[in-house]
């Protein structure tokens, strides 16, 4: 009995030995990696670069005073359409004491003139009636009354000008201030009340409105100095614009600047591009726009996902693929590869549609 025991035992332990031996074997044992593949496909390959900025007019002018003053009244509001001509607002000249002071000084020179020459003019007259001096002599006193006569026609105006803004002689006013241009008020910055600066050598003047043509727009932007050398004068730019969802606006290149500024530590470069605006669609001026620059395009070409291509260490020029020649078998194809857009990239030579293409772990 204790023979049987004994044995039983032995058993029970070499078993229990077989089997924590065969536990930790196949725990140990690491399972077979199953790589994903991916087969090259046709698409579109487009290779672009975007630039930010802005819809704005062409032309957008700035409607100002010629006479300092305050505003009277204001005849249009933003967003309606004027002519070439009509009225924008009515100034109230207030003159500048010291140009109002010079004026009136000059009046009265004029008139002292004026007075003198009308004198001396009658002398001569009688003169020459009598034939004591001849016409020759006499045409210089007609002249010189002519003169002072004009200078105090002048003088006279010219002290109307300033002070009432309008002459006696013609009737015309500048203190009617007028659109220079046809198109869409953009904005009228003054009220009725305010003071205007007229302009002058010194200063710019106050705006009293600006107008544009809001049916010629372009796209001012800017570019990075990496891509600029990358564009040219015609290229076409695919234009979206942040308020205006699911639309694109085709457009031309124009210009691009041959100074580029500095901003945020990057030197960028501005551009414009002419746009062609959608006859069903209103674009207001400002509007913030991108406009992607297409450098490269591949219609119908092979391609694959730009994630698949690895590097020779020993050639940095050699791009190959790993290729699936058996299950879960890779060998190495060295490729010709073309535009990229980022993320496919065409495959010029070294794949056909049939190949499976092994995605590396982390890819």
């Amino acid at each position: 009995m204790k023979k049987v025991f004994r044995i039983l035992l032995i058993v029970i332990l070499v078993g229990s030995g077989i089997f924590v031996f065969v536990y930790l074997a196949g725990k140990n044992k690491k399972a077979p990696v199953i790589y994903e593949t991916q087969s090259p496909f046709v698409t579109n390959i487009i290779k672009k670069t975007v630039a930010t900025g802005s819809i704005v007019p062409r032309k957008e002018i700035e409607i100002k005073s010629q006479v300092p003053g305050i505003i009277e009244e204001i005849y249009v509001e933003a967003g309606q359409m004027v002519k070439q001509g009509d009225l924008v607002a009515k100034v109230r000249v207030i003159p500048e004491m010291r140009e109002l002071n010079s004026a009136e000084t000059r009046l009265k020179q004029a008139k002292t003139n004026f007075e003198d020459a009308k004198k001396v003019y009658g002398r001569q007259k009688k003169l020459f009636d009598d034939g004591i001096i001849p016409e020759l002599e006499f045409q210089q006193y007609i002249v010189a009354f002519d003169n002072a006569k004009t200078e105090l026609e002048a003088a006279d105006n010219n002290l109307q000008i300033i002070k009432d803004g309008v002459t006696k002689s013609k009737g015309t006013t500048n203190t009617l201030i007028r659109s220079t241009i046809a198109g869409m008020i953009l904005d009228v910055p003054v009220e009725i009340g305010n003071t205007v600066i007229h302009t002058n050598s010194f200063n710019p003047g106050t705006t009293i409105a600006s107008v544009a043509n809001m049916n010629n727009l372009i796209f001012e932007g800017k570019l990075d100095e990496s891509e600029v050398g990358k564009i040219k004068l015609g290229m076409q730019l695919l234009i979206t614009v942040g308020a205006i969802e699911n639309v694109t606006f085709n457009a031309t290149l124009e210009h691009i600047s041959p100074k580029g500024f500095e901003e945020n530590g990057t030197i960028l470069f501005p551009i414009k591009a002419d746009v062609e605006l959608i006859d069903t669609l209103f674009i207001r001026a400002g509007y913030s726009a991108n406009a992607s620059i297409v450098l490269g395009k591949r219609d119908s070409v092979l391609a694959i996902n730009e994630s698949l291509l690895q590097f020779d260490g020993d050639n940095e020029d050699s791009v190959f693929v790993e290729v699936e020649k058996g299950p879960q078998q890779f060998e190495k194809q060295y490729i010709e590869v073309g535009l990229s857009d980022g993320i496919n990239i065409e495959v010029i030579s070294g794949l056909s549609n049939e190949n499976k293409i092994k995605v590396p772990q982390g890819g």
